[in-house]
């Protein structure tokens, strides 16, 4: 599908949503370390290990508010309060209030995804879904490819002009959505009157999460999520462990007794930008290649690469190989990303979309949470102990997803009217 006929509410995000994720990878990936060096290594785990904790209340409220006041007021109070929370970071005069600001940002996003996601649904008909937010996903991760080598500069050197430059994107982002976005929710979704006091439309919202969570099938796919998101989430906790730790370093080739040699860490950066690299290139065919494909296959087969891609880096130190599996691995979690948002957006009620998209988060919370176990348990075990246990993990996914694919019955869902159909 062709960029020129999306939707203008499609085009003004994409091009924001770009530009943050940029600004985003050239802080983000340094600020464990800079509240480590800052307060100590303990003290800082801790700090980080209670993030998700308020990712997860901004997502389910962000979710329930653009449900109940609509998609474009969640996005710009989201967008705004990042905007304030940048620039809290930028001239904060003590550590403790670093911490809040950035807690700030990730709650401010937390609360924009739900809305954002829930627009993009309302806007795209099902047969395009998986496309449109491959497009997104592809915009993002050439911000995680550039990102961290520019933060490698810009965060410890120019720490304060990187803050202000966040803040003042964010609010000229909140600008264009305030200027270019129109409201997206559906009419059947809208209040019926003013009436409700504000404290019972949240106790409404939040009594519908609880009906939400007692939802058979949307509970099995959270769970197949959560054990799908263990092996994914090594990337960025055991692996650099393993790579550090295990992995010598080695020329990659010599030519005329000259040899071009990578220390363990040089070969973990190489194998992260690498991982980033085959997103930013193959997520959109990849996404084309699978459109025929049904769900549940899709499914199953990204918990198998990475569950296998993942365990197989056991085998071997060698760099080569270590490339071979990252392809594995890194494909596993390219075909399931566009599916499961495709997946969700369909099968939430139209009147409860906000609030599916918001739930929908609780996989990756929650994987948050479980994954650095491997991290903890590699005190004990040998690495090839560690990576069984992920393998179970993938295991455990598949069955969940077959699971789920044998009590979801498909909803029947009216595409959005006008939308052209490009092939």
């Amino acid at each position: 599908m062709q960029i020129r006929v999306w939707d203008n509410n499609l085009k003004v995000r994409l091009a924001g949503e770009a530009m943050y994720n940029m600004l985003f990878w050239m802080y983000f990936p340094f600020i464990t370390v800079y509240f480590a060096v800052a307060l100590g290594s303990r003290i800082a785990g801790i700090m980080m290990a209670v993030l998700p904790l308020f990712s997860m209340i901004g997502n389910l409220l962000g979710g329930a508010l653009a449900d109940r006041f609509g998609r474009r007021p969640v996005m710009l109070l989201g967008t705004m309060l990042q905007a304030l929370m940048f620039a809290m970071f930028a001239v904060s005069p003590s550590h403790l209030l670093d911490y809040f600001a950035y807690v700030g940002v990730g709650f401010g996003g937390a609360m924009y995804r739900p809305a954002s996601s829930a627009m993009v649904a309302d806007l795209v008909p099902v047969e395009h879904r998986r496309q449109v937010f491959a497009t997104y996903m592809t915009a993002n991760n050439v911000g995680a490819v550039l990102g961290p080598a520019l933060g490698a500069v810009f965060f410890f050197k120019y720490q304060q002009e990187l803050l202000w430059t966040c803040a003042l994107v964010m609010l000229l982002y909140f600008i264009a959505i305030f200027i270019m976005v129109h409201e997206t929710l559906p009419n059947s979704t809208r209040s019926k009157g003013p009436s409700a006091t504000k404290m019972h439309v949240f106790k409404e919202q939040w009594k519908s999460y609880g009906i939400i969570l007692r939802d058979k099938v949307f509970l099995v796919y959270i769970f197949a999520g959560i054990f799908a998101m263990v092996p994914i989430m090594q990337l960025d906790l055991y692996l650099p462990v393993y790579v550090t730790q295990y992995v010598p370093a080695q020329s990659i080739w010599s030519w005329k007794g000259e040899s071009f040699t990578l220390t363990s860490t040089e070969i973990f950066g190489a194998l992260l930008g690498f991982n980033g690299f085959l997103f930013v290139v193959f997520i959109l065919p990849v996404t084309k290649w699978f459109g025929r494909w049904k769900e549940r296959n899709v499914f199953i087969l990204s918990s198998l690469l990475s569950g296998f891609g993942t365990f197989a880096l056991g085998f071997s130190t060698n760099i080569w190989f270590l490339f071979i599996m990252t392809i594995f691995f890194t494909f596993g979690e390219m075909v399931r990303t566009p599916v499961t948002q495709s997946f969700i957006s369909r099968y939430a009620p139209e009147h409860a979309r906000g609030q599916y998209m918001g739930a929908d988060n609780l996989q990756y919370t929650i994987g948050k949470m479980v994954a650095p176990a491997t991290v903890f348990l590699s005190g004990w075990l040998a690495p090839m102990g560690i990576f069984s246990i992920i393998l179970v993990f993938a295991f455990i996914s598949s069955l969940l997803y077959i699971w789920l694919f044998r009590i979801y019955t498909e909803p029947n869902r009216v595409d959005v009217p006008g939308w052209q159909s490009i092939q």
